[in-house]
């Protein structure tokens, strides 16, 4: 049993060095577009930090939504942010499944320079609509009589740039149209729905998005319209955006050749043509056709019907 378990380590230990050298060469060529989307992050969470300042409670507005799902209260606002931090850490732990399973279909860093792409069309879109019409806040801390409904004007720049983290990320107001938690749980369910591989878990993702529509909205953390207008923004984004990104080369069957080529291994085949060309070498690949000998002379296969011609002309 000991000498199994041994064995097994060996084996997944060979497999995270592999994955991990392999993600690290991706990472080298598609860094600039990681870096680029978690910077936008911050820049997402800027902005909704900016509009809270804006924001002017008022009377909730009427919505279907709060009619039709009763009100869970302030002690029960916790439920839709446990399912939702729940997708968020299970989507995480699946993009990182490559480098412990041995059936794999994706890469680490491809599949999150994808999600980070559609994230953040989503979010620029969203910053648009919530600076445009700021809407009275319907969560608990942006009612009239909260202190927090009403941001007083920053003492300095830094107050604005360490946007309260994470107090102010929890606690904004304002930033209503759309819902941020339904961008990152419709874009997390998509791209499972496009490279995953359990039907089951492709439902059960379905369904999830659709409770957590449900108890966003009775929890008053957003308006209908909110959970509304992300769920076909959110689905027309990744749509359009899915069609213009290169397609991600698939591992199932094990064809770690489709990966691009490294900048430097790029480097490396046009130094050794151009030495080729130097030494008076073609860089063409060698010609394997076969050759046959008539008169002295040697033929290949298209030259050969026409020196029979020739001869039996000849004749």
């Amino acid at each position: 049993m000991t000498l199994y378990i041994g064995r097994e380590a060996s084996k997944l230990w060979k497999r995270i060095c592999a994955e991990t050298t392999t993600e690290i060469n991706l990472l080298a060529d598609s860094w600039k577009y990681i870096l680029s989307g978690l910077i936008f992050q911050y820049i997402h969470g800027l902005a909704a930090r900016g509009v809270h300042y804006l924001h002017r409670p008022g009377p909730t507005l009427q919505d279907v939504g709060f009619f039709l799902l009763p009100e869970f209260g302030q002690d029960k606002s916790y439920i839709s942010e446990t399912l939702f931090t729940f997708v968020f850490l299970s989507f995480i732990v699946w993009t990182f499944h490559p480098f412990i399973f041995k059936s794999k279909k994706i890469y680490t860093v491809l599949i999150w320079c994808r999600v980070l792409a559609f994230l953040v069309a989503s979010q620029f879109l969203r910053i648009i609509t919530f600076y445009s019409t700021q809407l009275p806040g319907p969560n608990y801390h942006c009612r009239e009589g909260s202190k927090l409904a009403r941001l007083p004007h920053p003492e300095s720049v830094f107050e604005v740039l360490l946007i309260n983290f994470p107090r102010g990320m929890t606690h904004g107001c304002g930033d209503l149209i759309f819902s941020s938690h339904m961008i990152f749980t419709l874009v997390f369910v998509l791209t499972y729905q496009k490279y995953g591989t359990k039907r089951c878990i492709k439902q059960l993702g379905w369904l999830i998005a659709v409770v957590q529509s449900f108890l966003i909205i009775a929890s008053r953390k957003h308006y209908t319209v909110d959970v509304t207008v992300a769920w076909y923004t959110v689905n027309l984004v990744v749509f359009f955006l899915d069609k213009k990104l290169p397609e991600l080369p698939d591992r199932t069957g094990g064809a770690s050749f489709l990966l691009p080529l490294s900048t430097r291994d790029k480097d490396s085949k046009t130094k050794e043509e151009n030495h080729k060309l130097l030494n008076g070498n073609s860089v063409d690949p060698p010609d394997w056709r076969q050759r046959t000998q008539v008169n002295g002379k040697i033929l290949d296969d298209a030259n050969l019907v026409h020196a029979d011609a020739t001869a039996m002309n000849g004749a």
